[in-house]
């Protein structure tokens, strides 16, 4: 059979291609990355941009007009010569289980669902793929620790930057809204009594066994199965009992506090039960009218956010900690973007993603250290930038997961970072 030349030049470009990704592929299977000794993840969610300068990276004091800076003082911590906000009163002792982050950097401006988007996945949108959660890829790449309960929890409502993208329905996400009574689609009604479950369950089944036996090989149809038969497991006593936080003793429920504080109670037992990544929302608007998102009159009562996070965060480390999950767990702090040293007109701040704060602790991390430099007002990076797919590729070795490794959208090779290269001063 002859060939056209074009045919020909398609060809040898079609197979230099797969030449060379299996040439990356090889390369990157050999690359040694480090490893911590994380087997789960808590990710605490900040979301609508916490201000950098008034938490984790203060700078000189502004006077919430006309002088940029930070908008309240600053405290030391157990870190030497390293400055938390004064509001952070519980944290700051414990600063040496954390290590921060004050160099990310991403260039999305003003945009909260992209930034977040850019967040949770490690990537820019693209136009012909969804690309999974951070969450979705350790569900993918681990499992869950045991059938009883999911890989993957979030405590806030749906939101399309925490889907499993191409990885499919089978690494998606459990969520709840409430944390005493569980995810609401896995609690059975009143008048629905075990006898009657069963009978419904078995109905059910032998419906679905026919949907897959017209459908062989539907690769979408068996991971929607095999979601619907885990969702029946966990509808049972023993994962539905790790929300009865009653169990806990009443002054560690005091110690943690308000809802964002239950919250995070929940997020250890949870990990504790076997989850691998649980997000724990912390969106709790009332508090200061705005949020994190601290445009106008927002900033006022920033404090009590800030107060309800050094709470409950300072709590679960050392909770953590006795249980002796700590070294085993790693906790993160994200948010979207950070917020520029000057107010606005409302005595607010804008938004910034040039320079700002994350912070990872406990996990195995090499911590008590802040890595990375912002000038004198924190607007820009001056040391060390640490972009997003950076972090990601961070979290991933500390999770053991290789950040280079080939996922597949289709025939597709993805790499589940983009890029990213891990912080290696957290890694012995």
């Amino acid at each position: 059979m002859s060939l056209t030349r074009r045919e020909i030049i398609q060809s040898g470009a079609a197979a230099l291609s797969a030449s060379l990704f299996r040439t990356a592929s090889a390369a990157g299977s050999t690359t040694q990355y480090p490893k911590a000794a994380a087997d789960a993840c808590i990710f605490l969610w900040l979301g609508g941009g916490a201000a950098h300068l008034d938490t984790f990276d203060p700078k000189v004091r502004g006077d919430g007009l006309k002088k940029p800076g930070s908008y309240y003082g600053s405290i030391g911590t157990a870190i030497p010569n390293v400055q938390v906000c004064e509001h952070l009163k519980q944290t700051a002792p414990l600063l040496d289980r954390c290590a921060l982050l004050r160099s990310i950097t991403h260039s999305i401006k003003g945009e909260h669902a992209a930034a977040a988007n850019l967040v949770h996945t490690g990537r820019l949108p693209s136009g012909t793929i969804q690309y999974p959660s951070a969450g979705s890829i350790v569900s993918h790449e681990l499992g869950a620790k045991s059938d009883d309960v999911p890989a993957y929890i979030v405590m806030g409502y749906p939101n399309i930057t925490r889907d499993p993208g191409f990885l499919g329905a089978k690494h998606g996400y459990v969520y709840l809204t409430q944390v005493d009574i569980g995810p609401n689609g896995l609690v059975r009604p009143p008048d629905v009594d075990a006898g009657r479950q069963d009978r419904r369950e078995t109905l059910l089944g032998s419906m679905r066994e026919g949907f897959l036996a017209r459908h062989a090989g539907d690769k979408e149809a068996q991971a929607q199965s095999d979601v619907n038969r885990q969702a029946f497991r966990l509808a049972g006593p023993k994962f539905l009992n790790v929300f009865d936080l009653n169990k806990e003793a009443a002054s560690l429920r005091e110690a943690y506090g308000g809802e964002f504080g239950q919250r995070c109670l929940l997020a250890r037992r949870l990990v504790q039960s076997g989850v691998r990544f649980v997000e724990v929302s912390f969106n709790l608007n009332f508090l200061n009218g705005s949020g994190w998102d601290t445009h106008n009159e927002g900033q006022v009562k920033q404090h009590l956010l800030i107060q309800d996070l050094d709470r409950a965060f300072a709590t679960l480390l050392l909770d953590l900690e006795k249980t002796r999950l700590l070294h085993k767990t790693l906790v993160v702090i994200a948010t979207e973007f950070g917020r520029p040293p000057e107010f606005d007109s409302g005595g607010g701040r804008g938004h910034q993603s040039e320079a700002f704060t994350m912070l990872l602790a406990g996990g195995g991390l090499r911590t008590a250290r802040a890595i990375g430099v912002t000038d004198e007002i924190g607007r820009e990076v001056v040391e060390r930038p640490i972009t997003v797919p950076d972090f990601h590729a961070t979290m991933h070795c500390a999770l053991g997961i290789d950040p280079s490794k080939n996922l597949y959208a289709g025939d597709r090779p993805v790499p589940i970072t983009d890029h990213g290269k891990p912080v290696m001063e957290l890694f012995s």
